[in-house]
């Protein structure tokens, strides 16, 4: 309607690969991590763990406004039954890659949208099926020597465009970076709010 002010949409997120996709799809919005301990075990399965993780960061950070849209996410990578957890060293990265390569995993992403003041929730998960390129010890070494390990999910970033070691087997690119941006633009339209 003519005259109202645009919905305020809120980030819950410090992620910077989080707050580059979301600009994507260009509508303003807000950053306010939710600055919760995040679980590295527990869940039986990923969805549930993505699931919880990403509704306690909507939690946090939901009740501190009184209008808007809370975007929260939470990712991880699934392999063997375990979550691929973020490397505390290069040797646990190193490790972590070694059970990766020539295979396939599961990465996760569950989103919650949570709009105030009425509360309503729009939650789910999505999953995205990553190969990983077979890697000899020489190539580990290139890759630890060109490659961003520490603060990521299996200790790898993704690159959207002509990755040679990691790709997408089926599923959304943008899921594995961090955030789904088909059915995230999908929903956000669901709760009133057009994207440029």
């Amino acid at each position: 309607m003519a005259g109202s002010k645009p919905t305020r949409l809120i980030l819950a997120s410090a992620s910077p690969a989080r707050r580059e996709l979301l600009a994507r799809l260009g509508h303003p919005f807000e950053v306010v991590p939710a600055n919760i301990d995040e679980p590295e075990s527990g869940f039986p399965d990923p969805r549930t763990f993505v699931q919880a993780v990403s509704w306690g960061k909507a939690a946090a950070v939901a009740p501190r406004f009184d209008e808007g849209i809370i975007l929260a996410a939470d990712t991880i990578g699934w392999i063997n039954n375990h979550p691929i957890l973020k490397p505390s060293d290069e040797a646990d990265a190193r490790r972590i890659l070694l059970e990766m390569a020539g295979r396939e995993h599961e990465l996760w992403t569950g989103v919650v949208l949570w709009r105030r003041p009425d509360d309503l929730q729009i939650v789910w998960q999505e999953q995205t099926s990553v190969a990983v390129a077979p890697l000899s010890d020489a190539e580990l070494d290139v890759y630890f020597a060109t490659r961003s390990w520490r603060g990521h999910s299996g200790a790898y970033a993704i690159q959207e465009k002509d990755d040679p070691y990691v790709r997408v087997a089926s599923g959304s690119i943008t899921n594995v970076i961090g955030l789904p941006l088909e059915s995230l633009a999908e929903r956000l339209q669901m709760l009133g709010l057009g994207m440029a």
